[in-house]
């Protein structure tokens, strides 16, 4: 019995013992823990703000090829730009680098920003004016490339970047334009931002117009009588038109094309579209009371509208609002508020 007890003894001692041992072990181990835990979170957050000082340092230098195939390296942000073409304006203002403008083209009326920022030229650039004011960057056009290379070159003698951008016809056109400007402007995320805006806005208006099942004939017209032009393929206001389930009377047609009010008539629109408002007065009127157009079914319902012209032919982030405005217009039943 005396061993028994002694036994007992020995092994609570030795329970005791090890119990000891473990919330040592134990105690132990969780500070290590904390410690490696606290470890860990310090070095990621240094590694995080790594990738992010890594990430403002990577976006320059940047080379790309610009629309006319030029290969255009900029070494750094550019901090002032000149911008002569309306379009490129309205996207590096949508891009957030508008106050980096320190000129603009003649015509660049949006946003009202733009209208107390130096004017430079249009097609006929002021050459002397743009190099006086030194811009780290220019953008011009393959217009501007085709007539004004003397001039390009000079630009660049002086050190200013020059980036080239294209006509666009298409949406997929304007978003490529404006992923190469946003290239140029360390901007990519905000481009990014934006097209896929205006691609889902898209997107919800073709849902909506799936189930239309009375398509509308609609006849746009881009100048008055007596030379009246339209819209054919390979514009944008086909591809607006398409989008919304309506059909193009001049789908016949291929870009910008003139047509006579004889032609037009024996189209027999339902809608007639009218872009030049901001220089004519009461385009819808000379419309409806033109002689010969009577059985016009557009001009028996009254069916005549004018649309800012700058948001269905203006290559920018604007364009997604003419089509929002096209089917309402052409479909109010349907897209109406």
């Amino acid at each position: 019995m005396k061993d028994l007890f002694q036994r007992w003894g020995l092994l609570s001692f030795v329970f005791v013992f090890m119990l000891a041992i473990l919330a040592a072990c134990g105690t132990d181990k969780g500070t290590d823990g904390a410690a490696k835990e606290d470890s860990v979170d310090e070095e990621s957050i240094e590694v995080v703000e790594e990738v992010e000082d890594e990430e403002v340092v990577e976006a320059f230098p940047v080379t790309f090829t610009d629309d006319v195939g030029r290969e255009v390296t900029i070494e750094s942000e550019p901090k002032t730009i000149v911008s002569i073409q309306a379009s490129n304006t309205e996207i590096l203002y949508a891009l957030g680098v508008g106050d980096r403008l320190i000129g603009v083209s003649d015509y660049d009326n949006y946003p009202e920003e733009a209208l107390s920022v130096q004017k430079v030229g249009a097609q006929d650039m002021d050459a002397e004016l743009v190099l006086s004011l030194l811009p780290d960057i220019a953008f011009v056009t393959t217009y501007h490339h085709n007539t004004h290379e003397n001039i390009l070159k000079q630009y660049e003698d002086a050190g200013i970047t020059v980036v080239v951008t294209g006509s666009a016809s298409t949406f997929d056109d304007v978003y490529k334009t404006m992923d190469m400007i946003a290239q140029a402007t360390g901007t990519a995320e905000k481009a990014d931002e934006i097209i896929n805006d205006m691609k889902d806005r898209r997107v919800a208006l073709e849902e909506k117009a799936k189930g239309i099942t009375d398509t509308k004939k609609v006849w746009v017209e881009v100048s008055p009588a007596p030379d009246i032009f339209t819209t054919g393929k390979n514009t944008f206001m086909h591809e607006m038109l398409e989008a919304i389930n309506a059909t193009n009377a001049a789908e016949e047609q291929d870009g910008w094309v003139k047509m006579t009010e004889e032609e037009i008539v024996q189209l027999n629109p339902d809608v007639i579209i009218t872009t030049y408002g901001y220089y004519i007065d009461n385009p819808a009127e000379q419309v409806l009371t033109r002689d010969g157009w009577a059985e016009v079914t557009a001009i028996k319902n009254e069916q005549v509208f004018d649309v800012d012209s700058d948001t269905v032919t203006r290559p920018g982030p604007r364009l997604i609002e003419g089509v929002e405005t096209l089917a309402k217009i052409i479909y109010p039943e349907v897209f109406g508020e």
